[in-house]
């Protein structure tokens, strides 16, 4: 949600946690991240950017040094990281079973289109892949993350989590994209079809009862005159 500038700034406390830790210790390290994540939100608040990226970005790093600090190991401050990241592939593959897919979810919530989309089953079936594209992301960040963890290789960590930011966030970001306007044309193209029916039903529908309508009514002058036979 912090867009370019939040993929850059979720490095910096990283950036400067790993050699800081190798000069200096774990403590220090533990310090300098926290200082990074304080120094990126005051700078946010400065510029009158968005804050919100920059006030959960610090408690994330707050919650990795306390983490660490609590496990006495360098490589606990990516421990949050890693179950973090387990738990959203859960729930990015949980939401496509339920049919609830979490993309759907929330392009259409942020654009005010409610639940009606979750009907179309092509429309439901973008969302899927979409939403399976991110369950993936994540899932392989878990499965890298966790068994570097367990190999106790802090530096090749912090490469993981960078490395695996940007470059698997934008294949995401633009396989969602290219699924979400995919779907958009189909209730683009669906609503036009029901626009199109309604237009072509409607002459149809009213034209009979304008037709009686339209007719004059009779009038005595119209009438034929009466035979002997009726008077």
């Amino acid at each position: 949600m912090g867009g370019v500038s939040g993929l850059i700034y979720s490095t910096v406390p990283i950036v400067v946690f790993v050699p800081v830790n190798s000069f200096w210790g774990l403590t220090a390290a533990i310090w300098a991240a926290i200082g990074a994540a304080a120094a990126i939100l005051v700078l946010r608040l400065v510029r009158r950017d968005n804050i919100q990226p920059a006030i959960s970005g610090f408690i994330g790093v707050a919650i990795c040094a306390f983490i660490a600090h609590r496990t006495g190991s360098a490589k606990g401050y990516f421990l949050f990281g890693i179950w973090t990241t387990l738990l959203y592939a859960g729930l990015f593959v949980l939401s496509i079973i339920v049919r609830w897919p979490l993309v759907g979810v929330a392009w259409e919530a942020l654009n005010g289109k409610g639940t009606a989309w979750r009907k179309n089953r092509r429309v439901l079936y973008a969302y899927d892949i979409a939403t399976a594209g991110w369950a993936v992301v994540f899932a392989a960040r878990y499965v890298v993350q966790h068994w570097l963890y367990n190999h106790n290789d802090t530096g090749a960590l912090a490469v993981a989590r960078i490395g695996m930011g940007w470059p698997l966030t934008a294949v995401a970001a633009l396989l969602t994209i290219v699924l979400v306007r995919r779907a958009e044309r189909i209730e683009s193209a669906e609503e036009a079809d029901v626009d199109a029916d309604s237009a072509d039903a409607g002459p149809a529908e009213n034209g009979p009862a304008a037709s009686v309508d339209d007719r004059p009514a009779s009038s005595a002058d119209d009438r034929p005159p009466a035979s002997a036979d009726d008077r």
